[in-house]
């Protein structure tokens, strides 16, 4: 069964950092774009980042750029999204999906089926 599991968020004060990983079963994460997106109470969901399959060019909204880093460990077939100066708005559920490209954003569809993770909570707050 294709799944995609995320991991790694917590509470965390203005400023710190946190981990994001986002570990895949069922098939092998290798050659496909995946992208982490985000969640807050009350908003859109919004692309935060993304990462080629091949070639591994990255990608980044405006918003998080400079503060947040993607990457991704074939071997251990798992995409992280490293986040550090992290500010209240940066709160929300941030879950990984297979997109067909990081220009759309698109999530990709298996077998027509959305394989998005439930995703992990990331609480900024003093």
């Amino acid at each position: 069964q294709l799944q995609l599991v995320e991991s790694g968020g917590g509470l965390v004060q203005p400023g710190g950092s946190l981990r994001l990983s986002c570990q895949a079963a069922g098939f092998s994460l290798d050659g496909y774009a995946i992208g982490w997106f985000r969640q807050a109470p009350g908003k859109e969901h919004e692309g935060v980042s993304c990462i080629r399959g091949r070639g591994g060019a990255t990608y980044y909204a405006d918003s998080v750029k400079g503060r947040f880093t993607i990457s991704r460990d074939n071997a251990k077939n798992t995409v992280y999204l490293e986040m550090n100066g992290l500010k209240p708005e940066d709160t929300a559920i941030y879950y990984c999906a297979a997109v067909y490209s990081c220009n759309t954003m698109e999530i990709r569809l298996f077998d027509g089926v959305d394989y998005r993770g439930e995703g992990t909570l990331v609480t900024v707050s003093s």
